[in-house]
């Protein structure tokens, strides 16, 4: 049965002769989430299970979705304590898939994404989870992105005051109606920007939501979805993390993340546990929060002007459209509160 995204035959013809220990036919399927970066469970013929991840269909900016980049990422983290799947090959050969795709190990695991999943867990596990969650960023950061290949992955410097001023500049872009609030954050972004401490592998996007978690053990197996990673300040990850935390009574903003169902330990506690294990100077925490929320409107406000557009396709979900451009609106007006009360 063809699916949308392989190409059966020659996907097939490639992976026999590529990937030691598979052996097809192969059953493909996509595993739902996300709107960006397809990812497919694949089982072989001896129900060996394993994941693909090509770009999305139709996208032809390549350097937005890079998968030599990602798996290079992946590979290189592999070998050091953070747990992340196994790469197992990449084919840049876009005649194969009409676009590169890399394969890895599947990992077993749920991916905590909604307070329903939240409140499945024990106050223990929430305890649990959480502070492993900071210990494995922590672990994470500690990295010497020299050693394991990854110096040259980007600019090492000035992160934040880039950063700051590329979603300030996408803003300007992608706009679809006027909000002070936007644009007094970026002002005051700006214009305390913290001395970056020191360089790491920053996530991009770590939350529980993009990791995989073993309810037996508690702990945190796989941290997915890299195709934001680069270098920079690793507050950035703690601060953004803090975007999606909801305090111990599950009062929080975001709708997609666990920590909404309550019992969780508070984001001070992640942030004193991870000042802890990495003597790192946390005392500009709020700046990072504000910056991420600041960061994470602009994104939203880009997915919410192509639905607008049209361009992510006819069939429009109305709640959907509606909940992006909130999003925008309750980040906005977060990162204001956080930067007056906390700076």
């Amino acid at each position: 049965m063809s699916i949308p995204g392989i190409d059966n035959e020659p996907v097939t013809a490639w992976l026999d002769a590529h990937i030691e220990g598979i052996e097809g036919p192969y059953d493909f399927s996509l595993i739902e989430g996300g709107r960006s970066n397809l990812t497919y469970m694949v089982t072989d013929r001896h129900e060996r299970r394993f994941v693909l991840r090509r770009p999305p269909l139709g996208h032809v900016l390549a350097t937005a979705h890079d998968m030599a980049r990602e798996h290079k990422i992946i590979s290189a983290v592999g070998t050091t304590d953070a747990p992340v799947p196994k790469t197992l090959g990449l084919c840049s050969d876009d005649s194969v898939n009409q676009a590169p795709f890399y394969v890895m190990d599947f990992v077993d695991g749920i991916v905590l994404d909604s307070p329903e999943k939240g409140a499945d867990l024990s106050i223990e596990q929430r305890k649990a989870v959480a502070f492993d969650l900071v210990d494995v960023l922590a672990d994470l950061h500690a990295v010497d992105v020299d050693a394991v290949g990854l110096g040259d992955l980007a600019r090492r410097e000035g992160y934040v005051n880039r950063q700051v001023k590329r979603w300030t500049r996408q803003w300007a872009d992608s706009r679809t109606r006027d909000l002070p609030e936007i644009d007094e954050v970026a002002h005051l972004l700006a214009a305390s920007i913290p001395q970056q401490q020191s360089v790491s592998i920053a996530h991009g996007d770590y939350r529980l939501g993009n990791c995989l978690t073993n309810l037996d053990s508690n702990r945190i197996v796989a941290v997915l979805d890299w195709e934001l990673c680069t270098l920079g300040d690793p507050l950035a990850d703690l601060g953004y993390l803090g975007v999606y935390w909801a305090d111990p009574d599950g009062n929080g903003q975001r709708s997609n993340d666990p920590t909404g169902a309550g019992g969780f330990p508070s984001y001070q506690q992640l942030v004193d546990r991870y000042a802890a294990r990495t003597g790192c100077d946390v005392s500009d925490i709020p700046y990072y929060v504000a910056f991420s929320a600041f960061r994470l409107a602009v994104i939203s406000e880009g997915v919410y002007a192509r639905y607008l557009h049209g361009a992510m396709g006819d069939d429009v979900d109305e709640e959907i459209l509606i909940g992006f451009r909130d999003a925008v609106e309750e980040l906005a007006a977060g990162a204001l509160t956080t930067l007056r009360s906390g700076i």
